[in-house]
């Protein structure tokens, strides 16, 4: 999970961006397993139980990790039910999101037999992890969204900003929105969404027609938006890509820009949050024919139902992730090849089904999920173009 603050602590932020994503539940995809090199501790035995080890922050003062902790575990073992013939050998050990401890857990499942390690969540504790276990070959799959720690043994299952930002931006170009004004808020978030998007705009050959970053206050973001204005007016600029959060800058962001007279007949606004995560933001006449991006949400909710009906109780929406990472490595085990869970294996072409769509891993140790483009039209939320269901159709 990300460590991005927002106007807050950083863990709280952290938990509450990552919510902003929904997720969902399906079979994994029977993926082509590539050969690589395999230690000792992820070779796969045919027919013996795989072992994973669940990394999740239980043992914390904090009750919001408890219930991840909690919901995460419980979406692991529907995921475990749901695969027939592969049999998981699945332990729980806590961390209480903190790095150390994490690296601790990493360490002692691998000393008691863990192939792979699934979580944990926070991104700091994810990296402890994996360095904790990079020399004896295991690859840990961490719920975080946060780029900065992928790579080597480490892959995130979290959705990503460059994920949400080129699915946007293909959109956008199709639909004649060339020339975009990026506004973000100026901490690690707001830097690496605004990142992600430069480069989204780069590669699909539009423009960046210039960036303005804000401070993370109600001032800072009204104080900017008469500049990203300007900037929207002198450029020609058709749209007005954000970092902003629905439950914390977007609103104020949305409204101060309508207020300096940037209506979305002029510049739609383009988001890489969820906007549907606080029904009053529908309302905001800033937000109207924006564009967002959602998970496929039919499995969205075949996943809630599912859940629910199993456990009494919705699933936090951070939950899916755990179920994703159970049903890849299923699918990898159940091809029977020893090497099933090296790098080589987990990063392959046509992905996975998870619990909000498709989505796969890359070799860099982030990922690619199918998004649907949504918009806002008189306060409801309207799907312009739906999730992709393979990895060879639009919108990769």
């Amino acid at each position: 999970m990300p460590m991005f603050a927002r106007l807050t602590q950083p863990r709280k932020a952290a938990a509450r961006l990552l919510a902003l994503f929904s997720l969902v539940w399906l079979a994994a995809c029977q993926p082509i397993v590539a050969t690589g090199p395999v230690s000792d501790a992820q070779r796969v035995t045919p027919g013996a139980p795989v072992k994973v080890a669940l990394l999740v922050p239980a043992g914390s003062s904090s009750g919001a990790d408890q219930l991840l902790a909690s919901n995460l575990e419980n979406a692991a073992r529907l995921a475990i039910a749901d695969l027939g013939n592969v049999e998981i050998d699945m332990k729980v050990y806590p961390t209480a999101g903190d790095p150390g401890r994490a690296a601790q857990a990493a360490t002692t499942a691998v000393s008691e037999g863990a192939q792979i390690i699934l979580g944990p969540l926070y991104a700091e504790a994810a990296n402890a992890a994996g360095v904790a276990v990079a020399n004896q070959g295991v690859n840990v799959l961490a719920f975080s969204n946060n780029p900065t720690i992928a790579g080597g043994n480490v892959f995130i299952l979290g959705p990503t900003f460059a994920n949400t930002a080129d699915r946007l931006v293909q959109y956008g170009m199709r639909n004649g929105i060339q020339r975009y004004v990026v506004a973000y808020g100026n901490d690690l978030q707001g830097t690496i969404g605004r990142d992600a998007i430069v480069s989204a705009v780069n590669r699909s050959g539009g423009a960046v027609a210039g960036t303005q970053p804000y401070e993370l206050s109600q001032a800072g973001v009204q104080s900017a938006a008469p500049r990203v204005a300007e900037t929207v007016r002198g450029s020609g600029a058709t749209g007005v890509f954000t970092t902003a959060g629905v439950n914390a800058d977007l609103p104020i962001l949305a409204t101060a820009l309508n207020e300096a007279g940037i209506t979305p007949q002029q510049a739609r606004m383009l988001g890489l949050t969820r906007w549907d995560a606080a029904p009053q933001a529908l309302a905001l006449p800033g937000l109207q024919n924006g564009l967002f991006a959602v998970p496929d949400t039919n499995r969205t909710r075949a996943f809630e139902q599912r859940y629910s009906a199993t456990y009494g109780a919705q699933p936090h929406p951070l939950a899916g992730l755990a179920y994703d990472g159970i049903a890849a490595i299923g699918a990898l085990a159940a091809t029977g090849r020893a090497d099933a869970l090296t790098q080589g294996a987990l990063v392959q072409s046509q992905g996975f089904k998870g619990t909000s769509g498709i989505f796969r891993l890359l070799s860099n140790g982030t990922n690619q999920r199918g998004l649907a483009v949504a918009t806002i039209r008189n306060n409801q939320v309207v799907i312009l173009d739906p999730a992709p269901t393979s990895f060879r159709g639009a919108g990769f």
